[in-house]
């Protein structure tokens, strides 16, 4: 039975993370998995999958935590809690899993026999030097772009890239099912729609702008909703219509009423190349997909993405998408789905570990 301690960025969720779509799906894996601290008892751990033990890590001491005594005694009581979970569960010497350049900290206070960083995004507000460190030690590096992969290669050669993907199952549906019944009105009328959070970074106007050239389609908001001043534009055009978050499992509902699905741009992630897991959800569907991205960024899906620069740009790939009259299209961007699957892309986790001895 392989053993995982994972060290975690981001809390256990309701909506799957890369990092719980990766390790969930691992054959023959036991996995304690450590989220930052929450207001819950960090000693008692909870059991979210079959496989996977979560535990919440203490809250830590914040001033004056650059000096060398604080950092140091930080990262003592983060190991103390996880080797006690550690002997609680029976883990000797497990495959170290990081999701974060932070964990270099605690490198030297951990027993391990292999170390993995899976390289999700961007990490600017932290120190270069900690990434460097990290990857370096790191026997295994997952990178989520080809990006990341050029920003890590000089520290490690053992490097793959491993992009998003996308739970096949449940956005992979036909489009017989019944509407929820906040949308029923909408069946037969020209729809796009939009999943992700409404936050005060998400640059709308290339949505507005075209809300306001085409009075006669309606444009669905979906998810958290986070920026007062997001929200109280969008809500300006009568026809853009803001639901607000909805259940993982209805998101593909509301999707099958759409006759194309769009993905805007936020001003914190200008130099991003990662593909966000909701591009391949969107594959999925089949339905056409049209995506900002940055003047010099590069085009993942040329074939099947219409994808736009400008306010203007988006107008015209939005007119095209929804006029699209191909099955050939509609299949192709399926399999780029399937190909992007969790379930796939976990598969070649496994093998990668069994290649390097994990």
């Amino acid at each position: 039975m392989r053993q995982i301690l994972c060290l975690s960025h981001i809390g256990w969720r309701n909506r799957p993370t890369r990092t719980q779509q990766l390790l969930s799906r691992l054959p023959h894996t036991s996995v304690l998995f450590f989220e930052p601290p929450t207001d819950q008892n960090h000693f008692k751990g909870r059991k979210v999958r079959p496989n996977i033990v979560a535990y919440s890590l203490p809250r830590l001491i914040n001033i004056g935590a650059d000096t060398v005594p604080i950092a140091s005694h930080n990262c003592r009581r983060t190991a103390a809690v996880i080797e006690k979970a550690m002997a609680r569960h029976r883990f000797r010497d497990p495959l170290l899993w990081c999701t974060s350049p932070e964990d270099v900290r605690l490198l030297d206070y951990l027993g391990y026999h292999g170390l993995v960083y899976d390289c999700q995004r961007y990490w600017n507000d932290l120190p270069i030097t900690w990434e460097g460190e990290l990857a370096s030690s790191a026997d295994l590096c997952f990178a989520a772009s080809e990006g990341l992969v050029d920003r890590l290669s000089p520290c490690n050669t053992n490097i793959v890239l491993l992009p998003n993907g996308v739970n096949l199952p449940l956005f992979r549906r036909d489009n017989t099912q019944e509407l929820p019944s906040d949308v029923e009105d909408l069946k037969g009328r020209t729809v796009l729609g939009f999943v992700g959070t409404l936050s005060n970074d998400l640059i709308i106007e290339p949505v507005l702008n075209c809300a306001q050239a085409h009075p006669d389609w309606t444009f669905l908001m979906l998810g958290p909703i986070t920026g007062s001043s997001c929200l109280h534009q969008l809500e300006q055009q009568e026809n853009i219509r803001i639901l607000g978050p909805r259940p993982l499992l209805e998101i593909p509902d509301y999707l099958s009423c759409c006759s194309a699905c769009f993905l805007l741009l936020r001003r914190g992630n200008r130099d991003s190349d990662v593909a966000p897991a909701r591009l391949y959800e969107y594959l999925a569907t089949g339905k056409p997909v049209i995506s900002m991205i940055w003047s010099d960024q590069k085009e993942l899906f040329p074939d099947v993405v219409y994808y736009a620069r400008t306010s203007s740009d988006f107008l015209l790939q939005c007119r095209r998408a929804v006029n699209e009259k191909s099955d050939i299209l509609v299949r192709r961007r399926r399999e780029y789905g399937e190909s992007a699957a969790w379930s796939e892309r976990s598969r070649v986790v496994d093998q990668l570990l069994d290649d390097n001895g994990f």
